[in-house]
């Protein structure tokens, strides 16, 4: 079995004790000490805190009787020490702390100045906000105005421009209608032509007996009697319908052309009175009529030139 001494030599050495780390902790809790002294000693000091105290002299006594030489008796014991009178202590009353009030004073006024200044700024930014809204309700207005006023002013020129075009569309189509008028003229000017020239050269091949300058269609010359006119116009007359005011008695003439037993089948404005109410009015009264009298020779001629007239 192993001794003490064999086991000590195998562990670890030991650490020499070092005087300087001994002094070190020695010294470090001196002033820890020091420190904790210090602060229990200022949390018990109380500077603010002034008193005074008065000492009075203790109670009167009364002095002792004249010693007789008797026997000698054994002392009296003696006398419990008086009571220490009470000591007044005087407080002396707190000074008014005048600079505490003037300063708190002053705290209030700065306070109520700052609330005023405060309470001012707000009633500015509230009134510029006001103006604010204001002004830009106010140029909104006056926007929307705009607006309209530039719809307006769109509408005019638009409706403007529509208006142009219409005039201009009117004014093609009228002169297109005329065109279109011109030329049937011309057409039924030509057609006419070509009829008559038909009508004569049937004439002349039928063994007409007019002369060489005669203008009719007849093989031989012609002519309604003398009352066949009143016979016509009577027939006409009671079918014109019209009531419009006419200055004058302006003469319309027709070109009627009918069939073997008096059947009309048209009729043409050949010449305009000049009344263009009057032509249409006087063109349906031939239309009404329908069939015209036969002459005294039981034949209609055709084709006639009717006049008729407002106040005939």
């Amino acid at each position: 079995m192993p001794s003490v001494s064999d086991r000590l030599e195998f562990g670890p050495p030991r650490d020499p004790a070092s005087p300087r780390a001994f002094a070190l902790a020695m010294l470090v809790h001196v002033l820890l000490i020091a420190a904790l002294t210090w602060g229990v000693n200022w949390k018990r000091t109380d500077r603010a805190s002034s008193f005074e105290a008065e000492l009075w002299s203790s109670l009167p006594q009364e002095a002792a009787p004249r010693l007789v030489e008797t026997a000698p008796a054994p002392p009296p014991p003696p006398p419990p020490p008086p009571a220490p009178a009470p000591r007044e202590v005087k407080v002396a009353p707190p000074a008014p702390d005048v600079d505490i009030a003037l300063e708190q004073e002053k705290k209030r006024k700065l306070l109520k100045q700052q609330k005023e200044a405060e309470e001012e700024q707000a009633q500015e930014r509230e009134q510029r906000l006001q103006d604010k809204q204001k002004a830009e309700l106010q140029a909104k207005k006056e926007k929307e105005k705009e607006k309209e006023k530039d719809k307006a002013q769109q509408a005019k020129e638009e409706l403007a421009q529509r208006k142009v075009l219409e005039d201009a569309k009117k004014a093609e189509a009228k002169k297109q209608d005329a065109k279109e008028q011109a030329q049937q003229k011309l057409a039924q000017a030509a057609a006419e032509k070509q009829r008559q020239q038909n009508i004569d050269r049937i004439a002349g091949l039928a063994g007409a007996t007019g002369g060489a300058e005669a203008k009719g269609s007849a093989q031989k010359s012609s002519g309604p009697s003398a009352g066949y006119a009143g016979k016509v116009r009577a027939a006409v007359k009671p079918n014109v319908i019209f009531t419009d005011d006419i200055s004058g008695n302006p003469k319309a003439e027709i070109e009627v052309r009918t069939t073997l037993d008096g059947s009309i089948v048209s009729q043409r404005l050949v010449k305009s009175s000049g009344d263009k109410a009057w032509d249409e009015a006087a063109i349906k009264a031939v239309i009404r009529t329908g069939t015209l009298p036969r002459d005294v020779d039981g034949r209609v001629p055709t084709p006639m030139i009717l006049e008729i007239r407002p106040r005939d």
